[in-house]
């Protein structure tokens, strides 16, 4: 091994502390077999390696080594120019020892990423990826994307398109935008593309989340309602039962005294009938709403329920579409209210059902 430094301090012409800071001896088991490949490097310089261990890792370098040569006594070489000569000794190092240090990484994480693509060693590929992704910035993500493309980093990819996604206006100002838009037209499309396909998903997500946010409201309206007209609450209850006004407000449903209101002023609003009421209409909504989900006919307490259901019967045409597609969007989000109750107060609920329907 000795004499392995020794060739390549000359090759290389380096100072003795550069050539210690480069060398790759501390990784190689001192059993190996003299070297029999020269890596060439910018600048001619040379690492000598073994190609039995280079073949072992990347297959790229296997068959750069089985290449026939012209002569037998010729030594074999393998040119690997275009990045820094340290970056290829960090990439030499972990074909020895499958290591990395964080510095190398820092500093040779881009160079090495393209190394790793090249000569397919993805366990090197896989950490460059994330340390490059995570060094990140508005000035170097255009070039870092271009790289990702090139080496078929998707991870690294779609973290170069989020942070340009976030940040677009910022980006527009840098000289590397600048440029792309110059010399690389279809990677600017990709990227506004990308963006509106962001927005679009942004805009769904909000939509998703305002129409369940209606369903389950009026999933608890629809439980509001049975507790008022089952059990009664504060002023308004059923005629079987005398409200007891001295109660305070209902502790269980935060919409409770909004619908009683609703119920009073639907008992005795004169616009009712011709349908000229906007509130009168609502209240008629969510008696029919109870209806199409309620499954107790003759015991249940709410008002038109019993009614409702007949005149789908007799008319035996159900409800429409939209309205069979808000029940079942209500009756899921009732549901999924039940399953995120504490199993303690799941059991409750269940058993305040049983009790309130017998």
């Amino acid at each position: 091994m000795e004499e392995t430094l020794k060739a390549t301090t000359t090759a290389t012409a380096l100072p003795c502390d550069l050539n210690a800071h480069y060398q790759i001896a501390d990784q190689i088991s001192r059993e190996l077999p003299k070297p029999d490949v020269q890596i060439i490097t910018s600048g001619s310089r040379r690492i000598p390696a073994h190609s039995g261990v280079l073949a072992s890792v990347s297959s790229v370098l296997e068959n750069i080594i089985d290449r026939p040569r012209k002569h037998r006594s010729s030594e074999r070489i393998i040119p690997i120019v275009g990045v820094p000569f340290d970056a290829v000794a960090a990439f030499v190092r972990f074909i020895y020892s499958s290591r990395c240090n964080e510095e190398e990484l820092e500093k040779f994480g881009i160079h090495l990423l393209a190394l790793s693509h090249v000569y397919l060693v993805p366990r090197l590929k896989q950490r460059c990826a994330k340390a490059v992704g995570q060094q990140l910035t508005i000035e170097n993500v255009v070039d870092v994307l271009q790289l990702a493309k090139l080496c078929d980093a998707p991870d690294l990819y779609l973290k170069c398109m989020k942070l340009i996604s976030s940040h677009f206006k910022a980006l527009e100002k840098t000289e590397g935008w600048k440029f792309m838009q110059n010399h690389d037209p279809y990677l600017e499309l990709e990227i506004l593309q990308f963006i509106d396909e962001a927005e679009s998903r942004k805009k769904r997500t909000r939509r998703h989340r305002e129409e369940q946010s209606l369903y389950m409201e009026l999933s608890v309206a629809m439980d509001c309602l049975e507790h008022i007209c089952t059990e009664g609450c504060t002023s308004v209850g059923p005629c079987d039962v005398q409200p007891n006004k001295k109660r305070g407000p209902c502790s269980k449903f935060s919409t409770c005294q909004g619908l009683q209101l609703l119920i009073k002023h639907f008992a005795t609003c004169r616009n009712r009938v011709n349908g000229g009421c906007s509130r009168c209409k609502r209240m008629w909504q969510l008696l029919r709403l109870h209806s199409s989900m309620c499954d107790h006919l003759d015991s249940c307490k709410v008002p038109l329920c019993r009614q409702f259901k007949l005149k789908m019967q007799q008319e035996k045409k159900g409800d429409d579409a939209l309205w069979r597609l808000l029940v079942r969007k209500v009756v899921s989000a009732r549901v999924m209210s039940y399953l995120n109750l504490p199993k303690r107060q799941r059991g409750a609920t269940e058993r305040h059902k049983t009790v309130q329907w017998d």
